[in-house]
């Protein structure tokens, strides 16, 4: 592991005096390589967030452009940048943030037949996609892949984030749920129309996503409680917080 250099140093500071995280989870988190699927309003804030927390490698993974509709919540992107893939775009923000910083690009949408190779090489995944088909795959891959994966979803007004490590036990010796365990099956297409059909309050992905890009340092460094097992809930027009807990459920045996 290559040690903090002095501008590190300077740079990460405030988290080298947190007992909590200190030099050690610094270390960690340069050390970390983190696989942050889609560029956009979720993706926008945890890119920068984990880019300014000195994240050693982060992959992004989308194959949209941008354009001048992204720009009232996707922040990580501006006007210069309207027309240019939004890894590209991401990928320059994160430069002139912290030249410490790697990234990798994949210009194309996270899938399963692309899981596999999007996957190696990575620690942990962060879905922050638009679309049911990519929250699935994200899901399945991960857990297959036994990675930790935090995955938020936003509409409208409100939002949601937890944290999955299905391939893992609790305290108690009990299986962690899987995303399935939580939403079974996606609903029917059209079922559940897109942001662009209904809008949505641009500031409201970024508290999101600032939540997810917190479980990801927590996690990477090992400090706190993940939402494992947990589904928080953010009410935007009530600022209102809820958390509901889920769990694994039972395979049932058909009877012989």
């Amino acid at each position: 592991m290559d040690p903090l250099t002095s501008d590190e140093i300077a740079r990460y500071q405030r988290h080298i005096l947190l007992p909590e995280v200190g030099g050690a989870g610094q270390q960690k988190l340069k050390a970390a390589r983190v696989l942050v699927i889609g560029a956009g309003g979720l993706g926008a804030p945890v890119l920068q967030y984990l880019a300014a927390a000195g994240l050693g490698t982060i992959g992004i993974a989308d194959d949209d452009h941008v354009s001048l509709s992204n720009l009232q919540r996707q922040v990580i992107h501006d006007s210069g940048t309207i027309g240019e893939l939004k890894t590209q775009s991401a990928a320059d923000a994160i430069a002139r943030l912290n030249p410490h910083v790697r990234t990798i690009r994949f210009e194309e949408r996270f899938a399963l037949d692309t899981a596999a190779r999007q996957l190696a090489g990575f620690d942990l995944v962060i879905d922050g996609s638009d679309n049911f088909d990519t929250r699935y795959a994200a899901a399945d891959a991960t857990e297959t892949a036994h990675l930790p994966l935090v995955t938020g979803a936003v509409g409208r007004f409100d939002g949601s984030v937890t944290t999955l490590k299905p391939y893992e036990s609790d305290a108690d010796g009990a299986a962690n749920p899987r995303y399935r365990d939580l939403f079974p099956a996606p609903p029917p297409q059209g079922l559940i129309p897109s942001c662009a059909e209904t809008g949505i309050i641009g500031a409201l992905t970024g508290v999101i996503g600032t939540l997810m890009a917190m479980e990801a340092i927590k996690l990477v460094t090992g400090i706190g409680e993940p939402l494992i097992g947990r589904l928080l809930l953010y009410d935007a027009l009530s600022a209102k917080f809820e958390t509901i807990r889920y769990k694994r459920k039972k395979v049932r045996l058909a009877a012989e």
